[in-house]
Parts: structure tokens; sequence; C-alpha cells
């Protein structure tokens, strides 16, 4: 079989004319590229160039494969640069995927410190894979998951962040304002306004309405977590949103109230790939994330 390096030895031979020339080119001893010329020949079953010729002369099998390296290995030097570069850029990106919509901005102080500590390292935080992120994840579509809801049995490695509570953020004036918790009984056929997310999905749900066999009424969705405050301020509906989404009120009169006497508590977990290249990348992140949030709990408290 033909070897690159059979190919590269032709070429040396071409631009210095000479088997001393070639053997510097090549890095290699005269009589290791006299060893592997000999090989080449073998394995064609003809000579490569005419013995004793100066400057040295290809024979006609010689000059076709001469002709061969020079179309092939500039193409793999091309070839070797693309995926060089391309591994390069693949390792300077983090992708990260987020479940949770009103995470975005108490996070912008993680990514400050993370960028400071990693300045070549680029950082894309997304929520389109909001219903299927962690199958992205194990695709490798993405790097990293913040989730409420790691999937048990799962090959991917989870990370236990920090635990938040779940709050119903009413108007000012709403009758649920002036309770110190509501029960799942009170919000039955409430209308929700919420990010846009099937019903089923919700925490408030999933994890306070179903395990009472009670059932949310009318849904209407938000995109962002400004506007779903200005409904909710307007009493379109009332929300279920982590504590931490208040801060985003503005000067909105709102009232945020316990979910059940002991309030619903959500955990937070990191996902991330633990054989993937940037898993030392992932657990840093996920460790700003942990120190950020735990600290955002404490202060809410």
């Amino acid at each position: 079989m033909i070897e690159l390096r059979h190919l590269r030895t032709l070429v040396a031979l071409k631009e210095s004319g000479s088997l001393a020339g070639a053997a510097k080119k090549r890095f290699v001893t005269q009589s290791a590229l006299s060893h592997q010329i000999k090989e080449l020949e073998t394995r064609i079953n003809s000579s490569i160039f005419v013995r004793k010729s100066k400057p040295l002369s290809f024979t006609q099998e010689g000059a076709r494969l001469l002709n061969l390296a020079e179309e092939i290995l500039p193409k793999v030097i091309e070839t070797e640069s693309d995926l060089r570069n391309g591994l390069e850029d693949e390792l300077n990106n983090l992708a990260i995927g987020i479940e949770c919509h009103s995470c975005f901005r108490w996070l912008m102080p993680v990514m400050e410190s993370f960028r400071q500590l990693n300045p070549h390292v680029n950082l894309d935080l997304s929520s389109r894979h909001l219903f299927d992120s962690l199958n992205a994840l194990e695709q490798g579509t993405l790097d990293v998951v913040l989730t409420s809801d790691p999937v048990p049995g799962s090959e991917l490695a989870y990370q236990h962040l920090f635990d938040f509570e779940v709050k119903l953020i009413v108007a000012a004036d709403h009758p649920f304002a002036s309770l110190e918790y509501v029960t799942p009984q009170q919000l039955q056929g409430e209308t929700i306004l919420s990010y846009p997310m099937p019903l089923s999905r919700l925490d408030i749900q999933r994890h306070f309405m179903e395990p009472a066999g009670q059932q949310l009424g009318k849904q209407i969705t938000c995109e962002l977590t400004l506007m779903l405050l200005q409904r909710i301020a307007c009493n379109d509906g009332i929300a279920a949103l982590p504590s931490w989404s208040s801060n985003e009120a503005h000067g909105l009169s709102l009232k945020a109230v316990k979910l059940g006497p002991d309030g619903l508590k959500r955990p937070l977990f990191g996902a991330y790939r633990s054989n993937s290249h940037h898993a030392k990348l992932a657990m840093q992140w996920l460790s700003l994330v942990a120190k950020e949030g735990i600290a955002k709990q404490h202060k809410l408290n």
C-alpha cells in the first residue's frame, strides 16, 4: 500500500534532485530514505527513478506517483488544517442549555466571572432546546444543561447546585395577596400566566396541583419575564416563578405568596457529559453557578 510518507519522499526527491538532499528535507538519514524507496519500489514492482542520473530523473512509474503526490498532499495539508481549526473552535465554545427562562438575568455575573477565568472561551446561553435539552446534551449539541428534572438512568453526570423556592406571584390587590400561603384547592381553575411551555410541565401543576388532584385553568404564555410580570400586575392572571424573578418587577405592584405552608422547593442541577473534552470547563461553570445561586438564595431569605 502506498503511504503518505512515500508521497512526501517523492516530492522531496523532486525538490532536492538527490537522495542526500531529500533525506535532509525529510529529516532522516540517507540510508533510511534509501530503505523507504526500496520498500515502495518493491510494492509497485518497478523503479521510481533512474539510478546515477544527474539531475535525478524519474521513471514513468515514478513520475506517475509524483503526480499523485502533488495532487493529494496539498489536499491532505488543507484537510488537516481545517480539522485542527475546527477542533480548536469547538474547544473554544461552551454551549449551555437553560430550561428556566428567568435564569438569564442572574446568570450574567456568572458569565462575566467565567470569561475572566477563560478569556478565550465563548459562552453560548440558549433556551432553544427548552423541551429537549438533555437529549441535545447527550447528542453533543449542548455541553451543559441547567435543569430541575434529571432523567433517571441517563449516562449524563449531574451536579446538584442549590435548591430554590417557587412562589405564587399575584397583583398587590389580588385576593391571594393578603394570604400567607395558598392551597391547591384555592388555585383550582385559576388563569395561569407562564413562559411558552406546556401546562403539564409547569412546576406548579406537576408538583403542587396534581398531587392534590387539582387543575389550573386557562393558560396564557409570555416570552419575556417583564411582560409576564406586567400582565400579572394588570390582573390578567397569576404565575408561579422562582423567587428571584420578583427582582425584575421594576416598581410593579406585586406580591409573592408561598405555595403551601412549607413552600414549593425545587432543585437545580447541572448536567454534562463526564467523558467530554468540555467536562472541566463545564464543572468550572457549574461551580460558579452554584456559588452565585446560593448567594442569591441567602439574599432572598
